[in-house]
């Protein structure tokens, strides 16, 4: 079955299920076997810059035809069988609209699956529909059910009574706060999530919110970013009136963690990020994550 994935988290799941695509994006880059697969969409913005320079360009293309460009000529070549893309978010892959214009108009007689998911459930929602579109449908139970355990054993090892308060920024300049999936993730590791609630989208907040808001975990986690990427810009956290006086950086509670891979990618993987959320939350019942996932402020001293 010939399968073209335009979103990461599309990608993941279908190399989970055993279908490898035969077009991805220019951000498919797990596992790394699709690094040489033909891509069929490209950012049209450049993501060099600062935080405020990305988020700028990002507005400014959604008023000039989008974040991304659908490759229609390769897409023509490739001929898929299915094609998934997303309805979730306009800076996150092509829209699906678009998507079934394009196949419309090149005549391509291939079925769109579109993800929408606000929750974990919604992402093993997506996997068993996907399964059934890719002719995986025992691969996408088997897969879930390993998913479901592992969140499982999370919930069971988080300890009962305390709750530590956490706020996860989806990105730094301007400061925003994470939303969909990331405060049910947080709640079932044995926190509370400050400044938003499970299913919203990720929007804004003023800086004030998040001093008042005076958490005893704060995780940053930028949308597209990893973690050097991120560390690489905490200055723009790190220069904040009242930064030093947060809780979560007065007791070395304060994280980062790689926005592009765990954090903002509805895949399989967000069972990782639920294992390495509770690290952060209680550090004395779960194993640390590798350094490529998660790694403490403190050990970043002077890098900002």
């Amino acid at each position: 079955m010939r399968v073209v994935s335009l979103l990461p988290s599309a990608t993941e799941i279908c190399c989970a299920l055993g279908v490898d695509p035969v077009g991805v994006t220019h951000e498919c880059d797990y596992p790394s076997r699709v690094a040489d697969v033909p891509t069929v969409v490209r950012s049209r913005i450049d993501t060099d810059g600062s935080s405020r320079d990305i988020d700028d360009r990002v507005h400014d293309s959604l008023d000039d035809g989008g974040v991304y460009e659908l490759d229609r000529d390769r897409l023509r070549e490739l001929d898929p069988d299915v094609v998934v893309t997303q309805g979730l978010c306009d800076v996150c892959a092509v829209d699906e609209s678009v998507v079934r214009g394009a196949l419309s108009d090149l005549d391509l007689d291939a079925d769109l699956v579109a993800t929408h998911p606000h929750s974990l459930d919604d992402v093993f929602d997506d996997i068993a529909r996907l399964g059934r579109a890719l002719d995986r449908d025992a691969a996408a139970q088997t897969l879930v059910a390993d998913l479901r355990e592992r969140v499982a054993a999370v919930r069971e090892t988080v300890p009962d009574g305390e709750r530590p308060t956490a706020t996860v920024l989806d990105w730094l300049d301007p400061v925003m706060v994470s939303g969909h999936w990331v405060p049910e993730l947080v709640e079932l590791a044995g926190g509370r999530f400050e400044l938003g609630t499970a299913g919203d989208e990720s929007g804004p907040v003023e800086w004030d919110r998040v001093r008042t808001a005076d958490p005893d975990v704060l995780v940053a986690a930028p949308c597209g970013f990893g973690v050097d990427r991120t560390i690489a810009s905490l200055a723009d956290l790190t220069t904040r009136p009242g930064w030093d006086e947060l809780r979560a950086v007065r007791d070395d509670r304060a994280v980062v963690v790689d926005g592009n891979h765990y954090v903002n990618r509805p895949g399989p993987r967000l069972v990782d990020t639920l294992e390495a959320f509770a690290w952060v939350l209680h550090p004395e019942r779960f194993a640390p994550p590798g350094e490529d996932v998660a790694r403490p402020f403190p050990r970043l001293s002077g890098s900002a």
